[in-house]
């Protein structure tokens, strides 16, 4: 259990451990946003310790190995031969550290409320280890008042008060999977803490790492921040998704459209439309704030509304997907043969979470179409909650004759390593939902946009 002694703790001496970069940190989830944490932390010259549930990443990393495509081999080995960087399993190793930080996932549940069970259970294996004078930093994104009311109360069962013997901070990740041009120590972030000592030796950390902290005056402050910066995203996408079904109507290409638009030098910021939302954060975070808000006899109207735009679009792209099968070969989705191009949830990652076209290959097979996917990315797609019955599935090779047994493609994700040519010259029928063709001449009548 943890150590409850209430020494008197040297706020500068902690603050100068951070700033001098000798005080060892802990990193809890060695995802997509944990492991790159890591690395940019251990870039700095912090001693790094590595914490994950599952034995096998913490045995690759140790080994020198990467689990994310984006990351690569040499960037582990590189790390781990500093000799500052080791993975482990053992809980008791965070006792050590001078910081802790939480990048642990927080999923909605299957009735779309939020899931903080990850987060609920880290905070529990810090508490049987926590020691006076420690720095506990929530990056997971959740609803304001988490921090607070969540993690604050798991952590004083030791006896331990926040603000005198530990310290608690929020600090929202900023990940963006797949940005070359805005890895994690390039990106500015947002600091609050609860009260401000913990907020000062929060900003003397990641002072270190990125370049440029902005505090906040609350963690409440610092969550509602990461809420708002993806809300943005998901209004505007399902503004640009909702245009797009419009124009379409009216005969008009959506994307040249915006591409028009976006020569305006102020007051317009481009969006694009695509088959659906995915990824960690934008099909997801935006509930968590219309939950909370029910807390306060709110209705959240403009984001559930662009939340429901969203999530109708894989069905918009089926009912265009039947109608041009019906128009180039008249026949329909049932027992016609569809590739789905591209199955990660974004374009150049190996990360299917949410992704778009897991809905729509489960929308298909209940319309008895049979569906294959290709995507490089992801040869094979893993064990998902939401869809089990998907795992498992392979991606087909691409050759010209296998692209040409299929009867459609739709293309869900445009990845960069796609040889659309070949795709055009191959198969029959194309439905685009990424505007990816553009790049390719002729074939107009068999491109349909969605």
């Amino acid at each position: 259990m943890a150590h409850t002694d209430r020494a008197q703790i040297d706020l500068a001496a902690l603050e100068s451990a951070f700033r001098s970069r000798n005080a060892e940190v802990a990193v809890i989830g060695l995802g997509y946003v944990g492991l790159p944490l890591v690395l940019a932390l251990v870039s700095r010259g912090f001693p790094v310790t590595g914490f994950d549930i599952d034995p096998k990443k913490t045995e690759a990393l140790n080994a020198g190995r990467s689990y994310i495509r984006q990351i690569g081999d040499s960037q582990i080995a590189a790390a781990v031969a500093t000799e500052r960087f080791h993975a482990t399993t053992d809980p008791a190793r965070l006792s050590s550290c001078g910081a802790i930080i939480i990048c642990v996932p927080t999923p909605l549940s299957p009735q779309r409320e939020p899931d903080l069970s990850f987060v609920v259970d880290t905070t529990r294996i810090i508490r049987d280890h926590l020691r006076p004078g420690q720095l506990i930093v929530l990056e997971s994104t959740t609803y304001p008042g988490t921090t607070d009311d969540v993690v604050r109360p798991i952590l004083e069962e030791t006896g331990l008060k926040s603000g005198s013997d530990f310290f608690l901070a929020y600090s929202p990740e900023r990940e963006d999977p797949g940005n070359i041009q805005f890895t994690t120590s390039q990106i500015p972030k947002v600091v609050g803490g609860d009260g401000d000592a913990a907020r000062i030796l929060a900003v003397a950390l990641y002072d270190q790492v990125v370049p440029q902290t902005v505090p906040v005056s609350s963690t409440r402050a610092a969550e509602a921040t990461k809420l708002t910066e993806n809300i943005f995203r998901s209004v505007n996408i399902a503004l640009v998704n909702e245009l797009k079904i419009v124009y379409d109507a009216m005969g008009i290409d959506v994307w040249e459209v915006i591409d028009a638009a976006k020569t305006k030098p102020f007051g317009f910021m481009p969006f694009y439309p695509g088959p659906g939302l995915g990824g960690h954060c934008i099909p997801i975070d935006p509930f968590y704030l219309t939950w909370k808000a029910r807390e306060y006899q709110i209705s959240t109207r403009f984001i559930e509304l662009a939340g429901e735009v969203n999530t109708m679009m894989p069905r918009y792209v089926i009912d265009r997907l039947a109608l041009a099968l019906d128009r180039h070969s008249g026949r329909g989705l049932n027992r016609s043969r569809i590739l789905l191009v591209g199955m990660a949830y974004k374009k150049n990652v190996d990360d299917s979470r949410e992704s778009p076209g897991l809905r729509l290959m489960e929308m298909l097979l209940e319309r008895n179409a049979v569906v294959e996917y290709h995507d490089s990315y992801l040869p094979t797609l893993p064990t998902m909650r939401e869809h089990p019955d998907l795992a498992g599935r392979r991606s087909v090779d691409w050759e010209p004759s296998i692209l040409g047994s299929f009867d459609a493609a739709v293309i869900v994700t445009d990845h960069d390593n796609v040889d659309y040519e070949m795709l055009a010259t191959q198969c029959p029928l194309i439905v685009d939902t990424r505007n990816a063709m553009r790049r390719v001449a002729g074939h107009n009548d068999r491109i349909i946009k969605a």
